[in-house]
């Protein structure tokens, strides 16, 4: 659903400060990127559909160990696996977003049979919106819905943009086992249910248009399959045939999953532009590597996203690819270089740097 919510953001200070939007593209790095990643290109289908079986199985088989077992020990160890396996098969609806139509034939359902259904995130929820994110006149702009001047903001909007991701389980069952039978039913609510509550967006402002043609039949399918899934999880655990304490768990998990998710984004972006049309250069800049030697970017930021920065540089470029690519432009580009400067060493860091920001401006 629509996990936008109002943040009030404070007024710039009178102080001069660097417009991102001025900032000119490096056409040596563009050029350098287009040139050196060329035959990078090609998604490996085996791969893809490897990671993503094998991480959903291993979630769902720990996520059914913590519901099950009588063990406290055994049960908190069970969940951080699957968090973590079953955050990784979510964040494949990144790729799917960025798949050009035959590139991974049956991928989008198989993907969204194992995964997009079962968790309540179909891929129509990121479809047709995170690509509106990689459009250059939008990004950072009000039409961009997945920005947000954070870094600008009062304080204590960044401790609220993370705990209100906590409550995306149950707001997707509203979602998909309230609002879309009701959404059949009243006159008008579709397309309130459409806009509004149909995009994994963080502007508030956002509104998505309806889809047409072939995409809204998918649409149809693909969320009447997550609205009965949820109505049917609902009655289970009325009936009793699901344990409350099972159900929890499984709610526990999966707001687990949607909080590592909030934080990887929070920190995906330095988040200083303030509506502004920004070069690309600029937009580079403005978004985050987290690049090897360190280890744990693997988790928090899995399936290529510790490279976003690059993967605003090169959005078609399939995850697997990403590391690949880094090395080839670290090496080639001369260390004055703008790709040089997005590459950060740690997810705290960046955190204490937005905090900073956000704290100056509270001042």
């Amino acid at each position: 659903m629509d996990t936008t919510f109002a943040l009030d953001r404070q007024h710039a200070a009178a102080t001069p400060r660097v417009v991102p939007s001025r900032l000119a593209d490096d056409k040596a790095m563009l050029r350098a990127a287009a040139e050196l990643t060329r035959d990078l290109i090609r998604p490996r289908p085996a791969l893809y559909w490897a990671d993503m079986i094998g991480s959903a199985a291993i979630g769902y088989a720990a996520l059914v160990l913590a519901a099950t077992t009588a063990s406290t020990a055994v049960a908190i160890v069970a969940g951080i696996v699957s968090a973590l396996a079953l955050y990784r098969a979510i964040s494949f609806i990144h790729e799917i977003s960025h798949l050009k139509n035959g590139a991974l034939p049956h991928f989008r359902a198989g993907w969204n049979a194992l995964v997009g259904v079962p968790m309540l995130t179909p891929s129509f929820m990121y479809e047709g919106v995170h690509n509106l994110h990689h459009v250059k006149t939008r990004y950072g702009t009000s039409e961009d819905p997945e920005y947000l001047p954070l870094a600008l903001m009062k304080p204590w909007t960044l401790p609220l943009f993370i705990l209100v991701s906590a409550l995306a389980p149950a707001g997707l069952l509203i979602r998909f086992g309230i609002l879309s039978p009701l959404s059949l039913v009243v006159p008008g609510f579709r397309r309130v249910v459409v806009e509004r509550y149909s995009a994994l967006a963080i502007n508030p402002h956002f509104r998505r248009r309806l889809p047409e043609g072939e995409d809204a039949r998918r649409w149809v399918r693909v969320e009447a399959a997550a609205s009965v899934w949820a109505i049917a999880l609902l009655a289970l655990v009325a009936t009793g045939t699901v344990s409350l304490r099972a159900f929890l768990i499984g709610m526990a998990i999966f707001s687990v999953v949607a909080v590592m998710n909030q934080v990887r984004t929070l920190v995906a972006h330095l988040w200083k532009n303030e509506g502004e049309q920004m070069s690309v250069t600029a937009q580079y800049l403005d978004s985050v590597n987290v690049p090897p030697p360190g280890y744990l970017p693997m988790l928090w930021a899995p399936v290529g996203l510790r490279y976003h920065a690059l993967h605003h540089l090169l959005p078609s470029l399939p995850y697997h690819s990403l590391g690949e690519a880094h090395r080839r432009l670290s090496a080639a580009l001369d260390p004055s270089s703008p790709f040089h400067k997005a590459s950060y060493k740690s997810a705290s860091g960046l955190m204490l740097r937005i905090t900073r920001s956000t704290l100056a401006r509270g001042r």
